[in-house]
Parts: structure tokens; C-alpha cells; sequence
């Protein structure tokens, strides 16, 4: 058994670095040390653990199932650290100028951050805000590291190691112009079935479940339109008699900028539970608490 007072804990601090970096050079830069500072480090533990912890392959060093079972414990141990020698830092977000990175859909994107740019320019005009696209990340991985703070989004399969806290629930709408000759506040089956559709060929979950759904009724196979992601609909359909199936909250704000229509399609559709995640690792950060009830004042129905 490895006792703490036989561990220096800057050998974990190399530890959780190569296991997030996976270069020994970057690790170095970051650390301000020379390279065989840090391979003398990982020697170092590797004695101490008895494994190999990272192997060099052309991906970089890669991490031995024994490092994939000691990152987790290692990262939120350092991170107790932090918060016992930082607890006098009180987050201000009036004052404050951290930078916050959540992850986001095309969609989450069109409906949060028009709201959150002038919220933020309102009540914490310093802070920044970027956004990173969801699908293409370890959402686990990015959050554990803290280069996510917040994910936005109707996921499923989220892992254990995030929490989570429920913001709205919305239904699929049809979408048209204003001037389509179908525009009234009810559309048959019928007409539904027989007109011009601009598929939105999206393979991120949930929505390609919405595909199934078009499909099974035959107008996925029929549609002569298709576009991979959402942020490009409102500007195909206020321009041509289509129409398309997308979440409300996109209909909602593209409704007045591209004097668009929306009703309820005569589809039984599923609904979309939009949801915050956070990694448990930064539940108690004064940061991250913040951002996460600001975004809930905000959006939470």
C-alpha cells in the first residue's frame, strides 16, 4: 500500500498532465520544466506504482489500464487541493473576467446565445463565453479536464460522472414561410405527406430519431432537400415552399428575423429534453455554480 507522505504531490500534478496532454514536450511547456524533468517524474512514478502508467505509441503516450483507473481519483484529489489553498477567492461575476467554454448543438447555440450575450453584457460584462460543438467531443473527458464547464443539450447516455439538472422540454414543430401555400394554423396529414420537405440529415442524437420517424411515413425517401445541420434551414426555407421539421426553440427565435410560420405537425412525434450538465468534479467551483443558476434564471421553465 502507498502511503500519501511517499508521494511528492508534483509527481501527480506530471501525472495528471501526461494523461491529459499525452506529450511529454507539452506537458513540459506547460509546467515550465525541461523535458527529462518530466520523464524523470513519470520514472518516478512508475517505480512507485510498479506500472508502466503511460506507453509511448504514434498516438502519444497512452495511458495503461492502471492510469485509466488512478486519472479520476488523482484529478478531484488535485482539485480538493486547489479549493483548500484557494478558499479565500470569491467569484464576483460582475468583476470577474474568466472565460467559461459550454458545449452546444447548431441549435442550443441559436437559441441560448443571443440571450446569454446580452445577459452577460448586463450583469457580468467581462466574463467570456465560448461555445464548442458537442457531437464532437468526450464530453466525459472535456469536463473532467475542465476545458467544458457546461454541456447544453438533449443527450443521452450521458456518464455517471456528470450531474445534471433539467431545463425545458420541447416538441418538433413544422416550419414554412409566411407566404406557403400551405400556411394556416393546422396542416392535414395529408397536405403534410404530399409537400416539398427539407430534410435536416442530422446523426446526432436525439434528433436522428426524428429522421426514423419522416422516414417510416415515407417523406425522408421523397424529400428532394437535405442539409446536415440545423443553423441553415431558416435561410432555405424563407426563400422556398418548403417545409421542415425542427425543435420550437429554433422556430421560436427564426420565426420573426425570416418571417417564418410554425404549427404543429399531424405527426406523433417524440419530445426533446434540454438539459445541463456539469462534471461532478466541479460542483462545489464558485465558477461553475454561478454560470449554472445563471443560465437556469434565465432558460429553466
Amino acid at each position: 500500500m502507498i502511503e500519501p507522505r511517499e508521494i511528492d504531490l508534483n509527481l501527480l500534478v506530471v501525472f495528471q498532465e501526461v494523461f491529459q496532454e499525452k506529450q511529454i514536450s507539452a506537458v513540459a511547456k506547460k509546467l515550465g520544466l525541461s523535458q527529462p524533468a518530466v520523464s524523470n517524474a513519470l520514472a518516478r512514478l512508475r517505480r512507485s506504482f510498479g506500472d508502466e502508467l503511460f506507453v509511448r505509441t504514434a498516438l502519444g503516450m497512452q495511458p495503461t489500464p492502471l492510469a485509466e483507473q488512478l486519472a479520476e481519483p488523482i484529478s478531484a484529489a488535485l482539485e480538493q487541493v486547489s479549493r483548500a489553498l484557494n478558499r479565500h477567492e470569491h467569484f464576483d461575476a460582475a468583476a470577474s473576467q474568466r472565460s467559461f467554454t459550454i458545449a452546444m448543438t447548431d441549435v442550443g447555440e441559436v437559441y441560448f446565445m443571443p440571450v446569454l450575450v446580452e445577459k452577460c453584457r448586463q450583469f457580468a460584462p467581462q466574463i467570456k463565453i465560448s461555445t464548442v460543438r458537442a457531437s464532437s467531443l468526450d464530453l466525459k473527458a472535456e469536463m473532467e479536464a475542465g476545458r467544458v464547464d457546461l454541456a447544453i443539450g438533449a443527450f443521452d447516455n450521458v456518464s455517471g460522472a456528470l450531474y445534471q439538472r433539467r431545463l425545458f422540454k420541447q416538441e418538433y414543430v413544422c416550419m414554412f414561410r409566411n407566404g406557403h401555400p400551405l400556411a394556416a394554423a393546422k396542416i392535414s396529414l395529408k397536405d403534410f405527406l404530399s409537400a416539398r420537405h427539407l430534410i435536416v440529415a442530422s446523426t446526432e442524437s436525439p434528433y436522428d430519431s426524428i429522421n426514423q420517424s419522416l422516414e417510416k411515413a415515407g417523406i425522408k425517401a421523397a424529400a428532394q432537400f437535405s442539409v446536415p445541420h440545423f443553423v441553415a434551414v431558416p435561410y432555405i426555407v424563407s426563400t422556398a415552399d418548403l417545409l421542415v421539421t425542427v425543435p420550437q426553440k429554433l422556430a421560436e427565435r427564426a420565426a420573426a428575423p425570416f418571417n417564418l410560420h410554425y404549427v404543429k405537425p399531424p405527426l406523433r412525434l417524440p419530445s426533446l429534453q434540454t438539459n445541463m450538465f456539469w462534471h461532478r468534479r466541479y460542483n462545489q467551483d464558485e465558477g461553475n455554480q454561478w454560470l449554472r443558476g445563471f443560465i437556469a434564471e434565465h432558460f429553466a421553465e
